[in-house]
C-alpha cells in the first residue's frame, strides 16, 4: 500500500470559500490526505466543520493551534506537505505569499513549505481586484519562484459584476492538483 500524498489545502476569505469543501471531498476520495487551514476570514463564510469531517482531520484555524508533540502544527505539515493548494486565494494572500509576509497559519505554513512541494493557487476576487497591477505584478513574482495558477475564471461575480475572477471549476483544480502529485483523477 501506498501512502498518500500530503496535501495542506489552504482556504481564505472568498465568498467561493465554501466550494473549498468540494474540493476537500475530491482530493480526499483520491487517496491524498488532506490538511485543512483557514484563515480568520475564511471562517466568516464557512465553518470549519464541513473540512473537519471530509478530510477526516483537525482543522487549523489559528497559528497557535497544537496538536500532540513538541512540534508546532504549521511547521509539522510545512514539513509533510507534497502539494499546498490555496483555494480560493485572495488578493491579500497572493500578496502575503508574493512579499513573504506570515502573520497567519497559512502563510506561516507557506513560508516554512518544504522546498520538494510544489504551490498551486486558485484566485477567487472582484475582477478590478484581479487585474490591478499589483495583484498581477504580485502573480508575477510568484509564478518567476515556481508557484502554479489555475484561474481565475471569467463569469458573474458575486459582487454583481461580470468578469475575470471567479474560483475555477473544483473538479479541474482536483485534476491539477493530482497531475502536480503525478496520480490520475
Amino acid at each position: 500500500m501506498s501512502v498518500p500524498s500530503q496535501v495542506v489545502l489552504g482556504v481564505t476569505g472568498s465568498i467561493a470559500a465554501h466550494k473549498a469543501a468540494d474540493l476537500t471531498s475530491l482530493l480526499t476520495k483520491a487517496g491524498c490526505n488532506v490538511r485543512v487551514v483557514m484563515t480568520a476570514d475564511a471562517q466568516k463564510f464557512i465553518a470549519p466543520l464541513p473540512f473537519k469531517t471530509l478530510s477526516r482531520n483537525p482543522v487549523v484555524t489559528d497559528l497557535y493551534d497544537e496538536e500532540e508533540g513538541w512540534k508546532p502544527t504549521h511547521i509539522r505539515l510545512a514539513d509533510e506537505a507534497h502539494l499546498m493548494i490555496v483555494a480560493p486565494a485572495t488578493a491579500q494572500t497572493i500578496a502575503k505569499l508574493a512579499h513573504g509576509l506570515a502573520d497567519d497559519a497559512l502563510t506561516c505554513i507557506a513560508l516554512a513549505l518544504n522546498p520538494e512541494a510544489k504551490m498551486l493557487i486558485a484566485p477567487a476576487m472582484n475582477g478590478k481586484m484581479w487585474t490591478h497591477p499589483a495583484t498581477q505584478e504580485n502573480v508575477a513574482k510568484l509564478k518567476n519562484r515556481g508557484v502554479n495558477f489555475i484561474g481565475p475564471d471569467k463569469g458573474m461575480l458575486s459582487c454583481g459584476y461580470e468578469g475575470m475572477g471567479r474560483l475555477w471549476n473544483v473538479e479541474e483544480i482536483s485534476k491539477h492538483a493530482l497531475s502536480l502529485l503525478g496520480k490520475t483523477a
